[in-house]
């Protein structure tokens, strides 16, 4: 394969070659995988699934309903170790990706550095240590900025050997209808990663209304499981791709006090609008908040269905979301069905990593110009 190199030293391949490098993808395993966001935009991306695992059975199940063909676990990650991945994997990894759980780096409730699961990520390391793969890929929510823990991260991974580059992205610039930021860990024996190429920008961004509109109308209390439109858009139609019927589109029941509490507030409002005499006697100041049809979702979280919890109350219907609506503003296709009980999927939802922002990292990581 020809290879040359720009005067900035990056590298450069004809045309031929970058297309067969995507056709072969590298392969990978991914650890703390949920319900598998991450690693279906990386299949999307052209990458070959070797192993996920998990300690969360719904998740894992999700996983494997949805990815048959992957080789998926449910098990604990420190149980993991080189002798046992050996047994399982039919070849060594090209790269080890995934995300710790991220409760403890959250930006909501109250974060503590000496929270064990700030620690999860030594074991993601631990891993990387024993198999030496080429490359990692390391994921998490904002939060762990924040505190100052990308340094941490960097240098434990630099110190095995790793050149490391860490990034925010905003999942909105990569086709996702939701402003949520990540911050991602890219690292390589060899080569030096310049970042994902943003596909999307204010003017361009995928809106709630084009992400959800086409979904049947519900009252609360409602479900739905058969399209009844025509989709509107390119986004709606990639979502509905492959899929027959509806899966997860109901609605929570809510107190006829608290819908027509919430009857009073206008598309992208508050409860500011809310009348005094039918003011709920709780919640923050971006409770009772409706979603805005012509903007990005803020963040999708557990308690989407919830008209309390943060803007998450549909754009002009009276009710919170579904977790089939929760899974569109995710970027998961309608194809993608999450199993257990309502509380259990809308947690896999709002806890992965948006499909879409999984394939641009997989695309841009397999793009020699992207690489120096």
């Amino acid at each position: 394969m020809a290879v040359a190199r720009s005067r900035s030293g990056a590298v450069e391949m004809s045309e031929l070659s970058c297309t067969l490098l995507r056709m072969v993808g590298p392969s990978f395993i991914d650890l703390f995988s949920g319900a598998g966001g991450l690693s279906w935009g990386l299949v999307q991306a052209g990458w070959k699934p070797l192993y996920a695992v998990d300690y969360w059975k719904d998740a894992i199940e999700t996983y494997r309903a949805n990815m048959p063909d992957h080789l998926a676990e449910c098990r604990d990650v420190h149980e993991l170790d080189a002798p046992r991945l050996a047994r399982v994997l039919e070849e060594v990894p090209d790269w080890v990706v995934g995300g710790p759980p991220c409760q403890g780096y959250s930006t909501v409730g109250k974060r503590q550095r000496t929270d064990d699961r700030n620690q999860l990520f030594l074991q993601f390391r631990r891993i990387v240590a024993e198999l030496k793969p080429s490359g990692f890929l390391l994921e998490n929510v904002l939060g762990l900025k924040d505190m100052s823990f990308e340094e941490e991260v960097a240098t434990a991974f630099r110190e095995l050997g790793y050149s490391v580059q860490w990034f925010i992205l905003t999942a909105a610039e990569h086709g996702v209808p939701q402003l949520r930021r990540r911050v991602v860990f890219v690292g390589h024996l060899e080569r030096r990663f310049l970042g994902v190429t943003a596909s999307h920008d204010p003017d361009t961004y995928v809106t709630v209304g084009e992400a959800i509109g086409d979904l049947p109308r519900l009252t609360a209390g409602q479900s739905a499981t058969d399209y009844d439109r025509e989709p509107e858009n390119p986004y709606q139609k990639e979502m509905r791709e492959d899929s027959v019927s509806l899966q997860g589109h109901a609605a929570s029941k809510h107190p006829a006090y608290l819908v027509e509490a919430i009857s009073h507030v206008p598309d992208g409002g508050n409860r500011r609008s809310i009348p005094d005499h039918l003011q709920p006697k709780s919640g923050f100041h971006n409770s009772y908040s409706r979603l805005a049809s012509w903007a990005p979702a803020v963040a999708v979280t557990q308690n989407m269905g919830k008209p309390s919890g943060t803007r998450c109350i549909h754009p002009s219907q009276h009710r919170g979301l579904t977790t089939r609506e929760g899974a569109r503003l995710q970027s998961f296709p309608d194809r993608f069905h999450f199993l257990g009980v309502s509380t259990s999927q809308r947690l896999q939802v709002a806890n992965a990593v948006p499909p879409r922002l999984g394939r641009a990292l997989g695309e841009a990581i397999v793009d020699p110009l992207r690489w120096e």
